[in-house]
């Protein structure tokens, strides 16, 4: 019995220090990209410029570039650009990004 009360005491520390050790490379990597953020309203309002529905595609656009810090050029396509970008999809499986 104490073999494995131990092993599940060992088990949650090892998943606290690897869920502190993501939270420190994410914060180091938050402030890298802070430093170069995008214009995701001039990027986006481009992109979408020849969109049916302009302000839908807006707000796409603008909540994937907030995410990605990446939009691609042109008014379509050229997603390769931006894998990121690219990969993010809704809850029903669809691209969410314009």
């Amino acid at each position: 019995m104490a073999l494995t009360r131990n092993t599940v005491v060992l088990a949650i520390l090892c998943f606290i220090l690897v869920h502190e050790l993501k939270l420190g490379i994410y914060s180091e990597n938050k402030h890298m990209v802070d430093a170069q953020k995008i214009d995701c309203s001039g990027k986006c309002n481009y992109r979408c410029s020849k969109a049916g529905r302009h302000v839908m595609c807006l707000r796409a656009c603008n909540t994937c570039c907030q995410r990605c810090n990446c939009v691609p050029p042109g008014t379509s396509g050229n997603r390769d650009l931006c894998p990121c970008y690219a990969a993010l999809t809704t809850h029903g499986g669809k691209l969410k990004c314009p």
